[in-house]
Protein backbone atom coordinates (compact mmCIF):
# COMPACT_ATOMS: atom_id res chain seq x y z
CA UNK A 1 0.00 0.00 0.00
CA UNK A 2 2.50 2.27 0.44
CA UNK A 3 4.59 1.44 -3.01
CA UNK A 4 1.33 2.17 -4.65
CA UNK A 5 0.88 5.37 -2.68
CA UNK A 6 4.46 6.36 -3.29
CA UNK A 7 3.60 5.48 -7.10
CA UNK A 8 0.97 7.35 -6.59
CA UNK A 9 2.02 10.54 -5.37
CA UNK A 10 4.71 10.47 -7.45
CA UNK A 11 2.38 10.37 -10.63
CA UNK A 12 0.19 13.36 -9.41
CA UNK A 13 2.63 16.05 -10.50
CA UNK A 14 2.57 14.40 -14.09
CA UNK A 15 -1.42 14.72 -14.35
CA UNK A 16 -0.64 18.30 -12.67
CA UNK A 17 1.32 18.96 -15.10
CA UNK A 18 -0.54 17.76 -18.11
CA UNK A 19 -4.17 19.33 -17.02
CA UNK A 20 -2.18 23.07 -16.84
CA UNK A 21 -0.94 22.43 -20.61
CA UNK A 22 -4.32 21.86 -21.39
CA UNK A 23 -5.24 24.99 -19.51
CA UNK A 24 -3.08 26.64 -21.68
CA UNK A 25 -3.55 25.68 -24.72
CA UNK A 26 -7.50 26.65 -24.08
CA UNK A 27 -6.26 30.44 -22.65
CA UNK A 28 -4.14 30.33 -25.47
CA UNK A 29 -7.33 29.42 -27.60
CA UNK A 30 -9.58 32.30 -25.82
CA UNK A 31 -6.87 34.58 -25.96
CA UNK A 32 -6.32 34.09 -30.12
CA UNK A 33 -10.19 34.25 -30.91
CA UNK A 34 -10.32 37.45 -28.49
CA UNK A 35 -7.84 38.99 -30.52
CA UNK A 36 -9.62 38.14 -33.52
CA UNK A 37 -13.23 39.58 -32.14
CA UNK A 38 -11.26 43.05 -31.26
CA UNK A 39 -9.81 43.01 -34.99
CA UNK A 40 -13.23 42.56 -35.99
CA UNK A 41 -14.87 45.25 -34.05
CA UNK A 42 -12.30 47.59 -34.01
CA UNK A 43 -12.64 47.20 -37.75
CA UNK A 44 -16.23 47.64 -38.05
CA UNK A 45 -15.56 50.94 -35.39
CA UNK A 46 -13.31 52.27 -38.16
CA UNK A 47 -15.41 51.79 -40.81
CA UNK A 48 -18.07 53.10 -38.74
CA UNK A 49 -16.21 56.52 -37.99
CA UNK A 50 -15.53 56.82 -41.42
CA UNK A 51 -19.07 56.57 -42.65
CA UNK A 52 -19.97 58.99 -39.52
CA UNK A 53 -17.30 61.78 -40.80
CA UNK A 54 -18.87 60.78 -44.59
CA UNK A 55 -22.15 61.71 -43.40
CA UNK A 56 -21.41 64.68 -41.02
CA UNK A 57 -19.36 66.63 -44.13
CA UNK A 58 -22.22 65.64 -46.70
CA UNK A 59 -24.99 67.46 -44.14
CA UNK A 60 -22.11 70.41 -44.20
CA UNK A 61 -22.63 70.57 -48.09
CA UNK A 62 -26.22 70.35 -48.49
CA UNK A 63 -27.11 74.03 -48.67
CA UNK A 64 -24.08 74.39 -50.76
CA UNK A 65 -25.60 71.63 -52.82
CA UNK A 66 -28.61 72.61 -52.94
CA UNK A 67 -27.62 76.67 -54.34
CA UNK A 68 -25.88 74.79 -56.82
CA UNK A 69 -28.68 72.38 -57.74
CA UNK A 70 -30.84 75.52 -58.21
CA UNK A 71 -27.87 77.41 -60.37
CA UNK A 72 -28.31 74.31 -62.49
CA UNK A 73 -32.02 75.09 -63.05
CA UNK A 74 -33.38 77.27 -65.61
CA UNK A 75 -33.64 80.79 -64.48
CA UNK A 76 -36.83 82.26 -63.04
CA UNK A 77 -37.43 86.25 -64.07
CA UNK A 78 -39.50 88.96 -62.62
CA UNK A 79 -40.51 89.42 -66.76
CA UNK A 80 -42.24 89.98 -68.91
CA UNK A 81 -45.27 90.03 -66.74
CA UNK A 82 -46.13 92.81 -63.76
CA UNK A 83 -46.26 89.78 -61.29
CA UNK A 84 -43.09 89.91 -59.59
CA UNK A 85 -41.62 85.92 -59.31
CA UNK A 86 -41.33 84.86 -55.54
CA UNK A 87 -37.71 83.23 -55.61
CA UNK A 88 -34.85 85.05 -55.63
CA UNK A 89 -31.71 84.55 -57.66
CA UNK A 90 -29.67 82.86 -54.58
CA UNK A 91 -26.04 83.98 -53.05
CA UNK A 92 -23.30 85.20 -55.27
CA UNK A 93 -25.62 85.04 -58.51
CA UNK A 94 -25.96 88.05 -60.57
CA UNK A 95 -28.95 87.97 -63.39
CA UNK A 96 -29.78 90.76 -65.64
CA UNK A 97 -33.39 91.25 -67.19
CA UNK A 98 -34.30 93.78 -70.15
CA UNK A 99 -35.87 94.91 -73.01
CA UNK A 100 -38.08 97.53 -74.78
CA UNK A 101 -42.19 97.97 -75.33
CA UNK A 102 -44.25 99.99 -76.87
CA UNK A 103 -47.64 101.69 -75.67
CA UNK A 104 -50.09 104.00 -77.06
CA UNK A 105 -53.31 106.02 -75.62
CA UNK A 106 -55.56 108.25 -77.41
CA UNK A 107 -58.60 110.28 -76.02
CA UNK A 108 -60.08 113.38 -77.58
CA UNK A 109 -58.06 113.10 -80.83
CA UNK A 110 -54.76 113.23 -79.09
CA UNK A 111 -52.81 110.30 -79.25
CA UNK A 112 -49.78 109.54 -76.50
CA UNK A 113 -47.16 107.24 -77.32
CA UNK A 114 -44.33 106.25 -75.27
CA UNK A 115 -41.41 104.14 -76.33
CA UNK A 116 -39.41 102.67 -73.67
CA UNK A 117 -35.74 101.19 -74.82
CA UNK A 118 -34.41 99.77 -71.93
CA UNK A 119 -36.29 98.14 -68.96
CA UNK A 120 -32.74 97.12 -67.39
CA UNK A 121 -33.22 95.61 -63.87
CA UNK A 122 -30.31 93.88 -62.09
CA UNK A 123 -30.67 91.19 -59.60
CA UNK A 124 -27.96 90.19 -57.25
CA UNK A 125 -28.17 87.41 -54.57
CA UNK A 126 -26.67 88.67 -51.31
CA UNK A 127 -27.70 85.51 -48.83
CA UNK A 128 -29.24 82.99 -50.04
CA UNK A 129 -32.72 84.43 -49.49
CA UNK A 130 -31.96 88.12 -50.16
CA UNK A 131 -31.33 89.94 -53.44
CA UNK A 132 -30.75 93.64 -54.46
CA UNK A 133 -32.54 94.85 -56.78
CA UNK A 134 -31.26 98.13 -59.14
CA UNK A 135 -33.47 99.18 -62.76
CA UNK A 136 -33.51 101.68 -64.72
CA UNK A 137 -35.45 102.85 -67.78
CA UNK A 138 -35.06 104.80 -70.80
CA UNK A 139 -38.54 106.41 -72.28
CA UNK A 140 -39.56 108.39 -75.25
CA UNK A 141 -42.63 110.47 -75.15
CA UNK A 142 -44.74 111.97 -78.29
CA UNK A 143 -47.88 113.20 -78.48
CA UNK A 144 -49.79 113.62 -81.80
CA UNK A 145 -52.81 115.80 -82.56
CA UNK A 146 -54.99 114.22 -85.24
CA UNK A 147 -51.98 112.32 -86.09
CA UNK A 148 -49.73 115.09 -86.28
CA UNK A 149 -46.41 114.80 -84.59
CA UNK A 150 -45.85 117.20 -81.89
CA UNK A 151 -42.57 118.78 -81.41
CA UNK A 152 -43.03 118.55 -77.53
CA UNK A 153 -41.09 114.66 -77.55
CA UNK A 154 -40.23 114.19 -74.17
CA UNK A 155 -36.74 111.19 -73.10
CA UNK A 156 -34.88 110.62 -70.07
CA UNK A 157 -34.34 108.24 -67.84
CA UNK A 158 -37.11 107.91 -65.35
CA UNK A 159 -36.57 107.58 -61.93
CA UNK A 160 -33.76 104.66 -60.54
CA UNK A 161 -35.39 102.08 -58.88
CA UNK A 162 -33.47 100.30 -55.76
CA UNK A 163 -34.52 97.77 -53.87
CA UNK A 164 -34.55 93.82 -52.34
CA UNK A 165 -36.33 90.94 -52.33
CA UNK A 166 -36.73 88.70 -49.32
CA UNK A 167 -37.39 85.38 -49.21
CA UNK A 168 -40.13 84.43 -47.05
CA UNK A 169 -41.21 80.78 -46.88
CA UNK A 170 -41.10 77.94 -49.15
CA UNK A 171 -44.05 76.07 -50.84
CA UNK A 172 -45.38 73.70 -48.70
CA UNK A 173 -48.99 72.13 -49.45
CA UNK A 174 -51.53 74.63 -49.62
CA UNK A 175 -48.63 77.20 -47.81
CA UNK A 176 -47.37 79.20 -51.20
CA UNK A 177 -44.04 80.26 -51.11
CA UNK A 178 -43.85 83.96 -50.15
CA UNK A 179 -41.14 87.34 -50.71
CA UNK A 180 -41.28 90.38 -49.81
CA UNK A 181 -39.87 93.34 -52.40
CA UNK A 182 -39.93 96.98 -51.56
CA UNK A 183 -38.30 99.50 -53.93
CA UNK A 184 -37.80 103.19 -53.55
CA UNK A 185 -37.53 105.55 -56.37
CA UNK A 186 -35.17 108.77 -55.93
CA UNK A 187 -36.28 111.94 -57.69
CA UNK A 188 -32.08 113.02 -58.42
CA UNK A 189 -31.67 109.83 -60.36
CA UNK A 190 -34.38 110.75 -63.21
CA UNK A 191 -33.99 113.18 -66.31
CA UNK A 192 -35.87 116.66 -66.31
CA UNK A 193 -38.67 115.12 -68.70
CA UNK A 194 -39.61 112.53 -66.05
CA UNK A 195 -38.41 113.96 -62.26
CA UNK A 196 -40.74 113.97 -60.17
CA UNK A 197 -41.70 116.06 -57.46
CA UNK A 198 -41.50 113.56 -54.91
CA UNK A 199 -40.08 109.81 -54.23
CA UNK A 200 -41.92 107.04 -55.27
CA UNK A 201 -42.27 104.22 -53.05
CA UNK A 202 -43.74 100.77 -53.08
CA UNK A 203 -43.94 97.26 -51.48
CA UNK A 204 -45.87 94.10 -52.73
CA UNK A 205 -45.58 90.53 -51.12
CA UNK A 206 -45.56 88.03 -54.18
CA UNK A 207 -46.47 84.47 -53.55
CA UNK A 208 -46.97 81.46 -56.24
CA UNK A 209 -48.76 77.56 -56.17
CA UNK A 210 -47.55 74.83 -58.17
CA UNK A 211 -50.99 73.68 -59.89
CA UNK A 212 -49.01 70.49 -61.88
CA UNK A 213 -45.85 69.95 -63.71
CA UNK A 214 -46.46 71.97 -66.26
CA UNK A 215 -48.31 75.03 -64.87
CA UNK A 216 -48.33 77.69 -61.83
CA UNK A 217 -50.16 80.57 -60.48
CA UNK A 218 -48.57 83.91 -59.06
CA UNK A 219 -50.06 86.81 -57.84
CA UNK A 220 -49.02 90.38 -55.82
CA UNK A 221 -50.50 92.23 -53.00
CA UNK A 222 -49.02 95.55 -51.81
CA UNK A 223 -49.15 99.23 -52.48
CA UNK A 224 -47.76 102.61 -54.04
CA UNK A 225 -47.08 105.81 -53.69
CA UNK A 226 -45.28 108.23 -56.31
CA UNK A 227 -46.26 109.82 -59.41
CA UNK A 228 -46.83 113.23 -57.92
CA UNK A 229 -49.47 111.75 -56.05
CA UNK A 230 -50.19 112.56 -52.28
CA UNK A 231 -52.65 109.61 -52.54
CA UNK A 232 -51.66 105.89 -51.58
CA UNK A 233 -53.24 102.99 -53.83
CA UNK A 234 -53.01 99.39 -53.29
CA UNK A 235 -51.51 97.30 -56.45
CA UNK A 236 -52.72 93.78 -56.99
CA UNK A 237 -51.62 91.13 -59.89
CA UNK A 238 -52.36 87.85 -60.72
CA UNK A 239 -50.77 85.51 -63.44
CA UNK A 240 -51.20 82.01 -65.04
CA UNK A 241 -48.26 80.55 -66.37
CA UNK A 242 -47.91 77.09 -68.46
CA UNK A 243 -44.73 75.43 -69.93
CA UNK A 244 -46.02 74.46 -73.58
CA UNK A 245 -42.51 72.84 -73.74
CA UNK A 246 -39.42 72.42 -72.17
CA UNK A 247 -38.09 75.40 -74.08
CA UNK A 248 -41.74 77.55 -74.59
CA UNK A 249 -43.94 78.98 -71.87
CA UNK A 250 -46.87 81.31 -71.96
CA UNK A 251 -48.80 83.10 -69.50
CA UNK A 252 -51.76 85.36 -69.58
CA UNK A 253 -52.19 88.02 -66.40
CA UNK A 254 -54.78 90.57 -65.00
CA UNK A 255 -53.20 93.44 -62.87
CA UNK A 256 -53.62 97.14 -61.46
CA UNK A 257 -54.02 99.54 -59.20
CA UNK A 258 -56.49 100.98 -56.61
CA UNK A 259 -55.81 104.75 -55.58
CA UNK A 260 -57.71 105.98 -52.37
CA UNK A 261 -59.18 108.70 -53.94
CA UNK A 262 -59.15 107.99 -57.57
CA UNK A 263 -60.63 105.85 -60.28
CA UNK A 264 -59.17 102.34 -60.38
CA UNK A 265 -56.89 101.14 -63.20
CA UNK A 266 -56.91 97.32 -64.73
CA UNK A 267 -54.79 95.58 -67.51
CA UNK A 268 -54.61 92.59 -68.93
CA UNK A 269 -51.34 91.06 -70.62
CA UNK A 270 -50.18 87.88 -71.94
CA UNK A 271 -47.29 86.45 -73.62
CA UNK A 272 -44.88 84.02 -74.82
CA UNK A 273 -41.04 82.88 -73.41
CA UNK A 274 -38.53 80.66 -75.00
CA UNK A 275 -35.41 79.50 -72.64
CA UNK A 276 -33.01 79.14 -75.10
CA UNK A 277 -30.44 77.33 -72.13
CA UNK A 278 -30.71 77.42 -68.09
CA UNK A 279 -29.21 81.21 -68.43
CA UNK A 280 -30.88 82.96 -70.87
CA UNK A 281 -34.62 83.15 -71.74
CA UNK A 282 -36.33 85.63 -74.46
CA UNK A 283 -39.84 87.04 -74.12
CA UNK A 284 -42.52 89.41 -75.82
CA UNK A 285 -45.92 89.95 -74.68
CA UNK A 286 -48.88 92.25 -75.57
CA UNK A 287 -51.91 93.77 -73.57
CA UNK A 288 -53.97 96.47 -73.10
CA UNK A 289 -56.06 98.54 -70.48
CA UNK A 290 -59.62 96.97 -69.42
CA UNK A 291 -60.16 100.22 -67.77
CA UNK A 292 -59.17 103.55 -69.98
CA UNK A 293 -55.82 104.06 -70.08
CA UNK A 294 -54.04 102.14 -72.58
CA UNK A 295 -54.43 101.40 -75.94
CA UNK A 296 -52.08 98.91 -76.62
CA UNK A 297 -48.88 97.63 -75.09
CA UNK A 298 -46.40 95.81 -76.98
CA UNK A 299 -42.56 94.61 -76.02
CA UNK A 300 -40.13 92.04 -75.99
CA UNK A 301 -36.47 90.99 -73.94
CA UNK A 302 -34.38 88.83 -72.41
CA UNK A 303 -33.31 87.74 -69.26
CA UNK A 304 -29.52 86.07 -68.91
CA UNK A 305 -28.25 84.89 -65.45
CA UNK A 306 -24.01 84.84 -65.07
CA UNK A 307 -22.60 81.71 -64.22
CA UNK A 308 -21.52 81.37 -61.05
CA UNK A 309 -17.39 81.14 -60.66
CA UNK A 310 -16.45 78.06 -58.75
Amino acid sequence: MKILHQLFMSMKPTKTILLTASECNLKNACRSKLRRCRNVTFSLMLCFLCFNSFAQTDNNSVQSQKQDNKSAEPLITDRPDATEASSVVGKGTLQIETGGWYESFEENAITTENYTYNTTLVRYGVLDNLEFRLGWDFTEGITKINGTKQDNVTSGFSPLLLGVKIAIAEENGAMPEIALIGHIFPVFSASEDYRPETTGIDFRFSMSHTLSDRSSIGYNIGGQWGNDSPEAAAIYTIAYGYSITNKFGAYAELYGDLPEDSSANHYWDAGLTYLVSNDLQLDTYIGTSITEGQDLLVGLGLSYRLPKKE
